[in-house]
């Protein structure tokens, strides 16, 4: 940044350079009914610094011809002339003044032609002597760093809109920073645009009024940005106000282009420094360094030619908020590797709740049991047992897994919880979409919940799983008919920990859940928003 500043720096030094030495008279305009006019503009050449050709740079509205001390030295256009209808000329124009016509002392400019479309604008003409290469250089040179800005804020624009639409979070600070890249490339097009195009002087203010109105927006959404980023109370409000502001100011100083988009800007910069001044008393991350670019962009504006000032004014901005876009990118990839370990955590809970040792033993003994007394069941035990673990194994490794699948996995263990504990478990569903995804074992967890703190009523557990949707809302409900426990707690255990663990890992905030009992047993529900 500070080479940028640097570059900037020289080129506004050099740029400042007075090469010639000059007095020029206010024009001198004479205009007829039909249109025509003849303007006269007095020089006086006192120093030229250069060897290079003499140049004249001509600001006219109109199709005109141009002389120099009586010469005619190009035209711009082409004028007016009875049965011949005006070309309308660029509002901007140079030409070369002969070498014999260069000296110093006293020069005529001459301006003759028409104005066949906004006359109610009235009749303003410029001659600026300058040499002629530096006429030509200049554009070019102005260009070469704004190409470099605008270049730079297209890419920075495209690549923060895919990384938003690639984005599972989707944050709206992503999104505007997008939008405002684009808003600020667009304008430095369309401000320079006229070094590309010849614009007729009939479409001068329609480029004027679309820079004005990307000013407006740009002005709006960068405050907007920090209002969001900074979570300041009463977004809505504050930029409701601001946008009254803004439309004030267009309304007010309507056709005064100029002036219109400093006020914008200073509006602009009034609003961001309000909302980083309370992002510093609530001592925000990167408040500071921000405020500090800020009070930077307006020195720049204020010691820097007013065009030129105003964009490095605003790229500064932009760089800062581009500095913000890098610090919360940097809390994005630390969450995600919070959730990667978590992850980990919960899949080796995951393998964990099937291969507790009190669970293995239990198991065991109560296969041996079966192997003993009935070899023909205690295969079935077998079975169920390496089906129920062949699908943790399965799942254990996945963040979101099939309903189908998870109610295969409930079914498995309540087979063989069944030889184990001798009770009858019924298994019934309602609504299902097998094409579903939810986080692995949240519903077995239930169905553990409820094997171990049900009573049966005559031998019997029955489990009824329900899914149904609302709108934007996913409800899954499981109903474990059986009595309660008196030690029952709402709160649960590990078990509740997990699922709102798997939950959180999955959908962030966009869950509830709940468990309590009702007449017939318990009833636990999971409402997901998507």
């Amino acid at each position: 940044m500070q080479k940028w500043l640097l570059i900037l720096l020289l080129f506004f030094l050099v740029s400042c350079t007075r090469d010639i030495r000059y007095t020029a008279s206010d024009a001198v305009v004479d205009t007829t009914s039909a249109g025509q006019f003849h303007a006269r503009v007095y020089i006086n050449l006192q120093e030229k610094k250069f060897a290079t050709p003499l140049g004249v740079q001509v600001h006219s509205f109109g199709a005109f011809d141009v002389y120099w001390d009586g010469i005619k030295v190009g035209r711009n256009g082409i004028p007016a002339v009875a049965g011949s209808a005006e070309v309308p000329g660029t509002e901007t124009s140079y030409y070369q003044i002969p070498d014999a016509l260069s000296g110093l002392g006293n020069h005529l400019v001459e301006v003759k032609g028409s104005q066949m479309h906004l006359r109610e604008t009235g009749r303003i003409v410029m001659a600026k002597p300058e040499s002629y290469l530096k006429l030509l250089r200049q554009p070019l040179i102005e260009l070469s760093l704004v190409n470099l800005m605008a270049g730079a804020f297209l890419i920075a624009a495209i690549y923060y809109a895919f990384l938003y639409i690639n984005s599972q979070a989707r944050p709206k600070t992503m999104l505007l920073f997008a939008l405002i890249c684009f808003l600020f490339f667009s304008l430095l097009a369309m401000e320079y645009i006229k070094f590309y195009i010849d614009i007729p002087y009939t479409r001068f203010y329609t480029r004027l009024k679309i820079v004005g109105w990307l000013t407006f927006a740009i002005a709006l959404l960068i405050p907007l940005y920090f209002a969001i980023h900074y979570r300041l109370p009463g977004t809505g409000i504050f930029i409701g106000s601001f946008t009254v502001v803004l439309l004030a100011i267009y309304i007010i100083n309507y056709e005064h282009y100029d002036l219109t988009a400093h006020l914008h800007s200073l509006a602009l910069w009034i609003a961001s420094v309000l909302v980083l001044l309370y992002a510093l008393l609530k001592k925000q991350k990167g408040s500071t360094l921000v405020l500090m670019g800020f009070v930077l962009s307006m020195v720049v504006n204020q010691f820097m030619f007013y065009d030129f000032g105003l964009y490095i004014a605003f790229t500064i901005i932009l760089l800062c908020i581009l500095y913000l876009q890098t610090t919360t990118s940097r809390q994005l990839e630390e969450a995600h590797q919070a959730s990667l370990l978590l992850s980990s955590r919960l899949q080796l809970e995951l393998v964990k709740k099937n291969i507790q040792p009190h669970f293995l033993r239990n198991t065991l003994t109560s296969l041996i049991d079966w192997v003993e007394e009935s070899p023909a069941d205690g295969v079935k035990f077998i079975k169920a047992l390496s089906g129920e673990f062949d699908l943790m194994m399965e799942m254990a490794e996945e963040t979101l897994v099939s309903v189908r699948r998870e109610i295969d996995l409930c079914r498995h263990h309540l087979e063989v919880m069944q030889y184990r504990k001798e009770i009858i478990y019924i298994w019934d569903e309602q609504g299902i979409d097998d094409h579903e995804m939810i986080p692995p074992a949240i519903i077995l967890t239930l169905v553990e919940n409820g094997v171990t703190h049900s009573i049966p009523v005559n031998n019997r557990i029955r489990f009824v799983f329900n899914f149904k949707r609302s709108g934007h809302i996913k409800e899954y409900v499981l109903e474990t008919y059986g009595d309660n426990r008196v030690t029952e707690k709402a709160s649960g255990g590990n078990g509740f920990r997990y699922i709102k663990a798997r939950l959180t890992e999955s959908y962030g905030d966009n869950w509830q859940f709940s468990a309590e009992p009702f007449s017939g047993g318990w009833r636990s529900s999971i409402q997901i928003s998507i």
